[in-house]
């Protein structure tokens, strides 16, 4: 098992009131990601574990694409990763920051 961590400056924070979020499954060609408030919140931390040895920059390019393009400040991030491809990846990512940022339940 692999395990990642990056910590990447995101502006921009992400709304709501919702303390974690949980999306998708940890199956052949899919993942499952824990999307939970952080204590900074101008970053975003993101610890990705996966058999996928060697991926490292592919990794750093997925995340730092998604951070780009979403309000991810004040998020901690954990990816348990099992063969998901890019796009999978960066559906996933989506789906935890839209359900964190919905009113807590």
């Amino acid at each position: 098992m692999e395990i990642l961590h990056f910590d990447i400056a995101a502006p921009i924070a992400a709304a709501g009131t919702r303390k974690m979020a949980l999306v998708g499954v940890v199956a052949s060609g899919n993942l499952e990601v824990l999307v939970e408030r952080g204590d900074a919140p101008d970053r975003c931390a993101i610890e990705i574990s996966t058999a996928a040895h060697g991926f490292r920059d592919l990794w750093d390019a997925v995340v730092a694409d998604f951070v780009g393009r979403r309000a991810a400040g004040g998020l901690r991030i954990a990816i348990n990763d099992g063969g998901a491809r890019p796009d999978t990846v960066s559906l996933r990512l989506a789906q935890g920051v839209r359900m964190i940022e919905e009113p807590e339940a």
